[in-house]
């Protein structure tokens, strides 16, 4: 496996490749569920699939969030080879964002400002993720690319832009992947104390809970969120931000009358640890968040 520092070290490596490229965008401490990502890239049809790690500076809105992310890219590479990765693309700071160079800009509003959703909390988080995957596409040029589920608003924003810009690239949706109590794997999971960690399987059951008044409601949403609600406000250490129950597609609240794909979100503190969750309440309910009749 190769580790990639520079652009020119990747441009390099990139001309020698045949057949489609997948990249993996990441900003390290790889846990399983980034480590699903390489084989569902295989299956998509990559010849050749592309980790990058890079903590990106611009979609922090918190100075201290940013230094305590985790880094360890040493056990990330290690971790890559030994799931079949092909090449690592670690660059420095200075390389996505060079001093003195004047800074573009990319924003679809219907998905960072509109939903009031992360948009709400987090000003100025989805630009500095607009910023960066376009970067990194249009660095790496591959024919897909992958982005998971969990972070819903994300993976819409991605997509459209893909589209719009008519980047040529493939966007590759994995499911999230989950504890065997539920809770979404997340680099953040290694910050919480074991008190905050039996709380945090709250979002994952009341999201459970959600699902199954979805499938025995109206259709239109309304049960759901009530249930999503009902189950986080009865773990009283969750500080929530949202939870919302909004069309799957464009994330705005439901149009009346139903008939489109609905998800239900959160986003809630514990232990100081921010944390989100979904989960797409017309497909079949995750195994993890399956309880005994």
């Amino acid at each position: 496996m190769h580790l990639l520092r520079s652009p020119d070290e990747l441009h390099a490596w990139r001309r020698g490749l045949r057949g489609p490229l997948a990249l993996v965008p990441t900003m390290g401490a790889l846990h399983a569920g980034h480590l699903a990502h390489p084989a569902a890239a295989r299956a998509a049809g990559a010849g050749a699939v592309l980790v990058s790690v890079f903590v990106n500076p611009t979609q922090f809105d918190d100075p201290a969030d940013l230094a305590a992310y985790p880094r360890a890219i040493e056990a990330d590479a290690a971790a890559c080879a030994a799931s079949g990765v092909d090449a690592v693309f670690a660059p420095a700071t200075g390389a996505l964002y060079p001093p003195g160079v004047p800074a573009a800009a990319v924003d679809v509003p219907a998905l960072t400002a509109a939903p009031e959703l992360e948009d709400a909390h987090r000003p100025g988080h989805f630009a500095g993720v607009a910023r960066v995957v376009t970067k990194l596409l249009g660095l790496c040029r591959p024919e897909l690319a992958t982005f998971g589920r969990k972070d819903l608003q994300q993976l819409r924003l991605v997509q459209a832009i893909a589209t719009d810009l008519c980047l040529g690239v493939e966007i590759v949706e994995v499911p999230t992947l989950r504890e065997p109590d539920g809770l979404a794997l997340s680099s953040r999971n290694q910050r919480l104390d074991p008190r905050s960690r039996q709380a945090a399987a709250a979002i994952s059951a009341s999201l459970a809970a959600a699902h199954a008044a979805h499938a025995g409601g109206a259709g239109s949403g309304g049960e759901a969120a009530e249930a999503l609600r009902a189950g986080l406000a009865a773990e009283p250490s969750l500080g929530v931000d949202y939870a919302e129950v909004r069309d799957a597609g464009t994330l705005r609240p439901p149009e009346p009358g139903g008939g489109r794909p609905l998800a239900a979100l959160v986003a809630a503190r514990v232990g100081g640890v921010r944390l989100i969750d979904n989960l797409l309440l017309g497909e079949a309910l995750p195994a993890e968040l399956a309880r005994p009749a």
